[in-house]
């Protein structure tokens, strides 16, 4: 549908003679949709970014929710190693995030079944409202530049406050809203090769593996301002940005198909 705004015509206009204002910044800061994009790390940047802007709009401090990793029930102590967890594509743990940023008021989308019966599925969007956590597991160390220097980094989160309107809870939850569901840390175990870590002179012969299995406790969620294509399947959204630049290993015009079709 063309838009008939007047405001946004007169955006359209400037920006075909390249001859956009701040004021024109200011109204598509107004236009939110979710973008669609194909690749996980794409995705994460531009949320992660989302995130940012968001805290700063409102006036607040970034919480970043922490995973805990543990290899055979111990904690991670060796740094180098506890930094290329945090920073793998949730696609490789299971649907956990690493480093989750979040600020009161932004949409999220939920990464596991927590009870198929209620609606509160993988893939169910919702509103983010409040994270509770034990105090004594909060630091302002910085663990990744891609957040401010001011984010709390929470170690310990215990659970999310989550407006869900598809939630099929029929009652109240006791001293909460309607559809603010708590949605609890969870855990889920993959594999991660640490061979391109170790030095030449420590790197193991081709007989041994070099393979941890990892246990990671986090919040199953996701900043939701920007989602992958496949994620998108089976959602019916009202507006969408679309990036439509393939990756490099995928040459099939027919990909667009989904994200176009939303």
């Amino acid at each position: 549908m063309r838009t008939e705004d007047p405001r946004y015509l007169q955006l359209l206009e400037r920006l075909r003679h390249g001859e956009c204002n701040y004021g024109d910044y200011e109204l598509l800061l107004t236009r939110v949709a979710p973008i669609l994009v194909f690749r996980n790390e794409v995705r994460t940047q531009l949320n992660h970014k989302a995130v940012s802007h968001k805290a700063e709009q409102v006036g607040q401090t970034p919480i970043v929710c922490v995973a805990q990793d543990t290899c055979k029930g111990k904690p991670i102590e060796d740094r180098a190693l506890m930094q290329k967890l945090l920073e793998l594509s949730d696609r490789k743990t299971e649907n956990l995030s690493g480093l989750l940023p979040l600020v009161p008021g932004m949409p999220v989308i939920l990464t596991q079944n927590i009870a198929i019966e209620l609606g509160l599925i993988n893939g169910v969007n919702g509103i983010f409202r409040q994270l509770v956590y034990q105090e004594d597991s909060v630091s302002t160390d910085i663990i990744s530049e891609e957040f401010c220097e001011s984010a709390r980094y929470v170690h310990r989160p215990l659970y999310a406050l989550v407006e869900i309107n598809k939630s099929k809870i029929e009652c109240n939850l006791e001293q909460l809203q309607p559809k603010l569901i708590p949605i609890p840390a969870m855990e889920q175990t993959f594999q991660v090769d640490i061979g391109d870590m170790l030095p030449k002179d420590k790197k193991p012969t081709s007989n041994r593996k070099t393979v941890l299995s990892i246990k990671q406790r986090a919040l199953p969620l996701v900043p939701a301002y920007c989602i992958t294509t496949h994620k998108s399947q089976g959602q019916t959204l009202n507006k969408v940005v679309i990036d439509l630049k393939l990756p490099n290993e995928t040459d099939d015009i027919a990909a667009v198909y989904v994200p176009l079709s939303r």
